[in-house]
């Protein structure tokens, strides 16, 4: 079993930074990839970006290309999201997720953290 926690969302400006921490237990961190999920009122969970198991590769959905980093560091089981210059459209509900092979679809994901808030302002 893997159990993800989030944490770092909250109420920013546009144009500010906000850097979320997905905190994994388990003893599978490390052959696990992971996604960054963000979900809107009444809409389906959308694909944020990834990070492979061993953290070489990422992908970012063409939105947040240039913008949002992605990380990993196993010594503190934690998985990063890195987002800069926010935009109000980046507002909503972040979910971490994980799975053994990197996967644009919500659906394929085996573990979800419980999500945090991320409100960018105009």
């Amino acid at each position: 079993q893997m159990r993800l926690v989030e944490y770092g969302g909250g109420l920013v400006q546009a144009g500010d930074s906000l850097t979320l921490s997905c905190v994994v237990s388990g003893r599978a961190f490390s052959s696990y990839g992971f996604g960054w999920f963000r979900q809107y009122p009444g809409k389906d969970r959308e694909f944020v970006g990834s990070i492979d198991w061993r953290g070489r590769l990422t992908d970012y959905t063409d939105s947040v290309k240039g913008r949002f980093t992605i990380s990993r560091d196993s010594g503190k089981n934690t998985v990063t999201l890195q987002m800069n210059n926010l935009k109000p459209e980046d507002t909503g509900e972040y979910f971490c997720a994980a799975r053994l092979t990197l996967s644009y679809s919500a659906d394929e994901y085996e573990y979800w953290g419980q999500g945090t808030q991320v409100t960018v302002s105009s």
